[in-house]
């Protein structure tokens, strides 16, 4: 499905799915309205999806939804990229979109589709790497390579293996995009991974060589998970 109030929009991913020839159109719709009545009678694999729409914004458009089919954000402002990765979509795409963009999102989403087919009903894949705004710019970095956080107001210090970044999220925004069984908050400053523990001594812990505070409302709680 294309859900998007501009024709230009349309027509380009027309042109470049009927080339890659991998998805097939079954609905375009000008507006989140007419996407919501079609997804009501309707199942849909995939949105390609406009962010900036008369009425119902992209974002307001899913909020709406149970179960959202997969989502690839096509938008011409590149403001929106953090938050829309706390939609869980598949990808996000800057208008005008260059054609090797374009195949490169369609084959993530071809990946984790066929992947989603080999789990059983029970199973949730883990995400492996975390997206996230560095200066101006949207990085991957693989989430077992993330050993603690600290936060900077408005901004994170992520401290990974092999280097730090200072990164645009606050963070409680970061606290709900790690998965919860590996990692934790241990104080209004730190989020730290589990796994990296060396040491836990109450009242701090030791990680990666260093001493981090644990405030007096997160002890017990990462007593337990350490056991």
């Amino acid at each position: 499905m294309i859900v998007d109030d501009e024709e230009p929009a349309h027509f380009v991913l027309l042109n470049y799915i009927e080339y890659v020839g991998k998805l097939e159109i079954t609905a375009r719709c000008y507006n989140a309205v007419e996407a919501i009545n079609y997804l009501h009678q309707h199942k849909i694999d995939l949105i390609f999806l406009d962010i900036n729409m008369p009425g119902l914004s992209g974002f307001d458009f899913l909020k709406t939804l149970t179960r959202p089919p997969a989502v690839i954000f096509t938008t011409a402002y590149s403001q929106y990229a953090l938050e829309s990765y706390e939609f869980g979509v598949v990808d996000y795409l800057m208008k005008p979109i260059a054609f090797p963009r374009f195949l490169k999102a369609v084959d993530r989403f071809l990946l984790l589709r066929q992947g989603n087919n080999n789990q059983t009903e029970n199973e949730i894949a883990a995400p492996s790497t975390l997206d996230i705004k560095v200066d101006s710019e949207i990085i991957t970095i693989k989430i077992d390579d993330i050993i603690y956080t600290q936060s900077l107001g408005n901004y994170v210090k992520l401290f990974t293996s092999e280097r730090t970044y200072i990164c645009s999220v606050t963070t409680s925004e970061l606290e709900k995009r790690l998965p919860a069984e590996k990692f934790m908050r241990i104080h209004k400053s730190h989020l730290i991974a589990l796994p990296r523990v060396e040491q836990f001594l109450n009242a701090s812990v030791i990680i990666d060589g260093k001493e981090l505070p644990v405030g007096i409302t997160y002890r017990r709680n990462l007593a337990d998970k350490i056991k």
